[in-house]
């Protein structure tokens, strides 16, 4: 079986490409710089060869060669009387026209070579017969040439000039070349010095990058790490943000989400003991009785019947009502305009079949909220059947709605015992009631399901005192035109649990 190579590290990788860019950049300019220099090298020695024309015939003309031309002065002028054949005039020519650093000249006589400067300076092309075959056949036309020759001593930049005189059947030539080589040394050691200087930048570059690239992923690294120790068992690990950058950012976008999944699991957690919790007794109740039962009591046997049933239907509505919870957590919201004197009066017409109290709307709101109809209709009917249960028998009970521009109410009032202050935060929870003297069962769940449902839309739902004696449970709505927030998940809507 093959393996899986290992991923390179974005710390080579991010530094890879940064003396990947690093490089191209400083190839580019070295190369830009290297082509102008190399062409103006050239052009100075296209111009020099270019000149000796002018010295030719300035030497013709008996005038003084011009030292700017690389040629030395003559001292005494010369007459065209003075020339009685080309052999005279090449012998003047490179005798006047003296070679600089790096340049050679030759004189030719029908192809052979005639003459050369006798001064120590220059380069010696007599010998070069590659050199003297080229130019020979190159101006057998008569008409002058330059060009470039790579020869045993290396390239020449040369320029041929035929000399003829009326009279001399000989055929005379003019060379002068120049060593390549050694004119574009200044251009090579400069660019030599420049790539030696350009590796040393990128070795800084990869110095300095290589540590820099571990800081700036350093929030990346932590980040790995905490991932690592995070467990089921332990998710208090966290990101410590540094500046205000990105990186920062993020670091707190994960801590924002490793927040959101404690809180989930923290409450899954309390679920499942509190599910348990609840179950332990109808199971042990359902169980007691039937070990104790006499199976032949036909009386026992249909009590432990009977008890078993009621204890299973308990269960039922248990099971039931964690469902709806689940639900009303979970559950994605239909949002629309929702009417707040139609859902008024539609709750009051529900409300008004539930015996054992009289009911009334003391309230209606015009005005319409943004909304989910049925869910608002669910937990506001949750309200007042909690309100009836919980509420002695016979007493009246209220129930209204109001609009604002702070948002949204919608309100049960009762006049049974109240909620005490110190209970009011926790009624909410799940599987838990006020401490006082009721003697009504139910799972404890109802007031979770309104309080799931309230933070779905945005809004959240408390309970007051009623004058005269009661308790007042609003549903707070957020204005209409506010954002609503996203569909709610299981454990988001209990996160106000944990804080208190």
């Amino acid at each position: 079986m093959a393996r899986t190579p290992r991923p390179v590290p974005a710390r080579v990788r991010i530094l890879a490409a940064i003396l990947a860019v690093a490089c191209v950049g400083l190839a580019i300019v070295g190369s830009v710089t290297f082509l102008v220099q190399r062409e103006q090298a050239l052009g100075g020695v296209n111009d020099r060869l270019k000149a000796q024309v002018a010295s030719l015939e300035t030497v013709a003309n008996g005038d003084s060669a011009d030292a700017t031309d690389g040629a030395s002065a003559a001292t005494e002028e010369l007459d065209k009387s003075d020339f009685q054949n080309v052999d005279d005039y090449l012998n003047a020519v490179v005798a006047r026209l003296v070679p600089a650093r790096n340049e050679g000249s030759l004189a030719l006589i029908d192809g052979v070579p005639r003459w050369v400067p006798s001064t120590l300076t220059g380069i010696p092309i007599s010998k070069n017969q590659q050199l003297i075959d080229r130019v020979v056949g190159e101006t057998a036309d008569g008409t002058p040439h330059m060009g470039t020759a790579v020869t045993d001593q290396g390239s020449l930049r040369y320029i041929a000039i035929p000399v003829t005189m009326a009279g001399d059947p000989r055929q005379g030539m003019y060379v002068r070349a120049v060593d390549l080589g050694a004119e574009l040394q200044p251009v090579t050691f400069a660019m030599t010095t420049y790539v030696i200087a350009a590796v040393a930048v990128l070795f800084a570059i990869g110095i300095v990058g290589w540590f820099v690239t571990g800081r700036l992923l350093s929030p990346i690294r932590r980040l790995r790490e905490t991932a690592d120790a995070i467990s089921i068992t332990d998710l208090s690990h966290r990101l410590e943000p540094q500046g205000n950058d990105d990186i920062a950012d993020l670091s707190r976008t994960v801590n924002s989400m490793l927040d959101r999944l404690e809180d989930s699991v923290d409450v899954q957690r309390q679920l499942l003991d509190d599910v348990r919790h609840e179950l332990k007794t109808p199971i042990t109740i359902v169980r007691g009785h039937l070990e104790l039962m006499n199976p032949q009591d036909a009386a026992d046997v249909a009590s432990a019947r009977d008890i078993g049933i009621a204890e299973l239907d308990r269960l039922t509505r248990l099971v039931e009502d964690i469902d709806l919870l689940a639900t009303a957590e979970a559950d994605s919201y239909s949002l629309e305009t929702v009417d707040l004197a139609g859902l008024t009066e539609r709750v009051g017409e529900l409300v008004a079949v539930i015996p054992g109290h009289s009911w009334t709307v003391e309230a209606r709101a015009e005005g319409g909220t943004v909304g989910d109809q049925d869910r608002l209709l669910q937990a506001w009917l949750q309200l007042a059947d909690n309100a009836a249960k919980y509420t002695p028998e016979g007493s009246p009970i209220e129930i209204g709605s109001a609009h604002s521009d702070d948002g949204s109410r919608l309100w049960v009032r009762d006049h049974g015992p109240g909620i005490p202050p110190g209970a009011r935060a926790r009624i909410f929870r799940r599987f838990d009631r006020a401490h006082v003297k009721r003697s009504v069962g139910g799972s404890g769940l109802g007031l979770a399901i309104v309080d799931a449902i309230a933070k779905g839309h945005g809004g959240h739902c408390v309970v007051t005192d009623t004058p005269g004696g009661g308790a007042t449970f609003t549903i707070h709505l957020p204005p209409t035109e506010a954002e609503l927030p996203a569909p709610v998940r299981a454990g988001d809507v209990l996160q106000r649990e944990a804080a208190g």
